[in-house]
């Protein structure tokens, strides 16, 4: 049974969503401009912060 709350993305799934090179999504992670969970060797973004980064990137 899937929580909605605790929906998570990996960063493959977010560069395929925003249609940039994957790189692009890890300096996002490195400048902390979206937070991540590290689990082993992979990162995870919880979904509530996701939204929250495309908000902070909206233009006007």
């Amino acid at each position: 049974m899937t929580n909605k709350k605790d929906e998570f993305y990996k960063t493959e799934d977010l560069a395929k969503k925003l249609k940039v090179n994957i790189m692009t999504i890890y300096r996002y992670i490195k400048a902390e401009k979206l937070k991540a969970y590290k689990i082993g060797k992979e990162y995870r973004i919880d979904k509530k912060e996701f939204e929250r980064f495309l908000n902070s990137v909206k233009t006007k």
